[in-house]
């Protein structure tokens, strides 16, 4: 169904400078967004634009996790079809993603976005409000790699040498937990900010002695290039890096009713996934164009929660724990000069419509009494 659904490409050179310059700083944002107006003067929607990574696979570009089944789906493509409203599916490659996700969300390109924790906290101090409309599952998990051949096999074994770690991006919240927890501080490494496309490179080279990576560092492991020393199998849930659906705020307060649309397709594709039956599948789509399916199945292992959960779209206690680590991290290491108010981040009437909608209350776990 994909060759029936719009697609609006970036122009990759002008944006990726600017995306570039964002991710530097995005403070640069601030005064770009706009409130926008309420329901009564809100103008007419004409297209609903949803951005999401997506990798190059078999001459096209294909989304990753609950877009690509809300795409091949359908449903919300009718829906809208029916409010004479077009959809549009956003490619954003994953190099530049949350950066490029900003600039699309500043200057009202895009309306929603399924993209990471950073460079939302970012968005938001900047001055472009955004709400979390929908929760993406439990997170992803860390990894920690250590070149081949050196010696280490913790941390405090890594003091002093050179790490790579692609700074701003979500996987720095999870390592910076780390070196807290282990009683050191950052300064006690060298901190190489390179994105993860050249680490395998750099790691090969002997440029550095680690890094910190997502499941890429599983195949670098695969590969004998690196060897995984630690991941945040071994950390609370709320270090997981997380993705969730964000929408832009001033879309969301002036068209409750196509957001709900919108939510009610994240949570249909988050139900699907969640059925084992349909378990190999979703690790075939992961695995296009970003991983061997071996891969993906092994960071999938890795973790202990359960198939069904994974995919949970439930606020739990753990995302709001996350949503303030990131606000407070983000602003003591000056990735953002306003404090953001993680609790003003989370929408939760949609996903708790949608449950009713759909008739899945239940159907995922709830948090106990009092832990909301």
């Amino acid at each position: 169904m994909a060759n029936q659904t719009s697609f609006l490409p970036f122009d990759r050179a002008t944006r990726c400078l600017t995306a570039i310059l964002l991710a530097l700083a995005g403070a640069v944002l601030a005064g770009c967004g706009g409130s926008g107006g309420g329901k009564g003067g809100a103008p007419d929607v004409k297209t609903v634009t949803i951005a999401s990574i997506a990798y190059p696979y078999q001459g096209q570009q294909v989304f990753s996790g609950l877009t690509s089944v809300v795409l091949e789906q359908g449903w919300l493509k009718e829906q809208l079809a029916k409010k004479g409203v077009e959809l549009v599916f956003q490619p954003v490659s994953t190099a530049v993603g949350g950066p490029l996700i900003n600039e699309g969300f500043s200057g009202k390109r895009i309306d929603f976005a399924a993209y990471g924790d950073f460079p939302a906290a970012i968005a938001v101090a900047g001055g472009v409000p955004l709400k979390i409309v929908a929760p993406v599952g439990q997170g992803q998990d860390v990894y920690l790699v250590v070149r081949k051949g050196l010696a280490a096999n913790s941390l405090a074994d890594l003091k002093g040498k050179r790490i790579a770690l692609h700074r701003g991006r979500p996987w720095e919240l999870p390592f910076s937990k780390l070196v807290d927890r282990s009683g050191l501080k950052l300064d006690d490494f060298k901190i190489v900010n390179i994105n993860p496309g050249a680490t395998p490179a750099a790691l090969e080279s002997g440029s550095v002695d680690a890094a910190v990576l997502l499941s890429d560092g599983l195949l670098l492991d695969q590969k004998g290039i690196a060897r995984v020393i630690w991941s945040t199998r071994d950390a609370p849930a709320d270090w997981r890096m997380r993705a969730e659906l964000f929408g832009r705020q001033d879309f969301v307060d002036a068209h409750p009713d196509l957001t709900q649309l919108v939510v009610n397709a994240y949570v249909r594709a988050a139900t699907w996934s969640s059925d084992e039956a349909n378990k190999a599948e979703v690790i075939r789509k992961a695995a296009r164009g970003a991983m061997p399916e071996a891969v993906v199945e092994r960071d999938y292992a890795n973790s202990d929660i359960a198939w069904r959960e994974r995919f949970s779209p439930i606020f739990s206690p753990a995302l709001r724990t996350h949503y303030h680590s990131v606000a407070d991290y983000a602003l003591q290491r000056g990735l953002i000069r306003n404090k953001v108010d993680a609790d003003a981040l989370l929408d939760e009437r949609f996903v708790t419509q949608a449950l009713k909608d759909l008739k899945l209350e239940g159907f995922w776990a709830q948090p106990a009494p009092g832990q909301r």
